[in-house]
């Protein structure tokens, strides 16, 4: 019993003075324990900004109060991953299919081949330092400027990891924005391959795209979607060009379809172009390729919105509304003037409708979309039908036709039709432009996106011919190029058969 008193005694005299001195030592200030935790309303508020895509919560409080979501937001991370995903499906297998399917059956392997080795190339570029360039900013220490981002900043993916870029959104890792936008640059000087079907030289083509996405397509991106870039009207309140481009009409459109128009004119036209029967070898596998695209466009279109909120939605309806429209007024106006409606009306009406609302997505209305899918079906068709028969160039797959012409058409509807309502974005730094003068600025922004592309694009495709030579031999390109350059044959005993 007695020592048990002394224990009491004793370790209650202990306990005693613990916590007097707890209390009175510097380091304890019960105050700052609770300033550091966020109020029941800050998370709320939190949780709220997360919801609606909004920056997140933070307090001037000493020390500030910290996020309880310090990382990405799983439903939009999950989101862009699966648009990435969907990106990635248009060009393989889809672009690859559907360009694959409209050349000779000679010469499937050489345009798949092309695909994939474009898929490589690109994303070692990026890895590199083509993200960097496209999304490093161009102001501080790390170099760059509102033309080109940063040679040092992101380089090799340095610092990109699974925390958001805030510069461009509060709620997506960093990563996934970067693969993300990697499949845009996968997928846009694929698209040049269309105009060059048949007749251009592997290592030709790996040369240009390198060459190419280094003087086109990253300035092209920090220009116009870079937090400090020259033509991000949107975001960037010093923009020298304040245009708008929801998801690449001049980025990924525009700028592929002039350059595929001025390379495949350098380049000449196939043997025989004109003179005999070039048709498409397989309409299943370009319909087929065609669906694939279109699926593939929802996380090009509706992933733009870099979160799964209301701006994606909308995307996601204007994309069906405008692909659906105009792959049906394509085919139809053919059954009008030429009395039969093909099924590569159908697959060209569909591909022209997505190119042409791409830039506006995000930006219009449901009956603009309409209204745009419409203008898809017949302003493509008349440069594909028409245009290129005056003109007398061999653009195989009409990349121009439909990508440079289609997009150049988005750009500039979207600064017409661009509506407030809509996405209240755009009233941050344009809201004295819409409906007003935005087409004016969107004119500027098309002028540049052509000027550059078609410039470059001459100095590049010359400097290769000189060098090494951009087309095959005649004799190649007679007896196709996927065995002469690859080695193997897409059809193997049915090869002669099939031709």
């Amino acid at each position: 019993m007695k020592t048990t008193k002394n224990f009491l005694k004793y370790y209650g005299s202990w306990l005693i003075l613990s916590t007097i001195l707890l209390v009175l030592s510097p380091s304890f200030k019960i105050n700052s324990v609770y300033s550091a935790e966020a109020t029941i309303e800050q998370r709320v508020a939190d949780i709220e900004a997360y919801m609606n895509n909004g920056g997140r919560v933070t307090t001037a409080a000493n020390p500030p109060v910290a996020s309880k979501v310090p990382g990405p937001g799983p439903g939009h991370n999950a989101w862009m991953m699966t648009s990435a995903l969907l990106v990635l499906f248009m060009t393989l297998p889809g672009l690859a299919l559907f360009y694959g399917g409209l050349v000779r059956s000679k010469n499937i392997l050489s345009i798949m081949a092309q695909s994939m080795g474009i898929t490589g190339l690109v994303t070692i570029l990026w890895w590199l330092v083509g993200y960097s360039l496209a999304f490093g900013s161009g102001s501080g220490t790390d170099g760059g400027s509102t033309f080109i981002g940063s040679f040092s900043k992101f380089a090799f993916l340095k610092g990109v990891d699974s925390m958001p870029n805030t510069d461009y959104s509060a709620w997506i890792s960093q990563n996934v924005f970067s693969m993300f936008q990697l499949m845009f640059a996968i997928i846009t000087p694929a698209l040049i391959l269309g105009a060059v079907a048949e007749r251009m030289k592997f290592s030709a083509v790996m040369i240009f795209v390198t060459l190419w996405m280094f003087v086109v397509y990253f300035p092209m991106t920090h220009m116009v979607w870079g937090i400090d870039g020259f033509m991000n009207g949107v975001w960037n309140a010093k923009a020298s060009i304040k245009a708008l481009d929801f998801a690449g009409g001049t980025v990924v459109h525009m700028a592929s379809g002039w350059s595929a128009l001025v390379l495949c004119i350098i380049l000449g036209k196939r043997t025989g172009f004109g003179k005999r029967p070039m048709a498409p070898h397989s309409l299943v596998m370009t319909m087929i390729g065609t669906g694939m695209l279109w699926v593939g466009w929802y996380g090009f279109n509706a992933g733009s919105a870099l979160a799964a909120d209301g701006i994606a939605s909308t995307a996601f309806v204007n994309t069906t509304l405008a692909a659906a429209v105009a792959g049906f007024v394509w085919p139809m106006l053919e059954w009008i003037f030429v009395e039969k409606p093909t099924v590569l009306g159908f697959c060209s009406g569909i591909v022209a409708g997505l190119v042409v609302i791409t830039p506006a997505a995000g930006f219009v209305s449901t009956g603009s979309s309409v209204f745009i899918g419409i203008s898809a079906g017949v302003v493509p068709l008349f440069a594909v039908v028409k245009l290129k028969k005056w003109l007398g160039y061999d653009d195989a797959l009409d990349t121009f036709g439909i990508h440079a012409v289609g997009g150049t058409l988005g750009a500039l509807l979207t600064g017409i039709f661009a509506d407030e309502k809509i996405n209240s974005a755009i009233s941050t730094n344009l809201g004295s432009l819409v409906g007003k003068t935005l087409w004016i600025e969107q004119l500027e922004a098309i002028g540049l996106t052509i000027t550059l592309s078609v410039v470059a694009s001459i100095v590049i495709a010359y400097a290769i011919k000189f060098a090494i030579g951009l087309r095959v031999s005649e004799l190649v390109e007679e007896q196709g190029l996927d065995i002469h350059d690859h080695g193997e044959e897409g059809y193997a005993d049915f090869q002669i058969m099939i031709r």
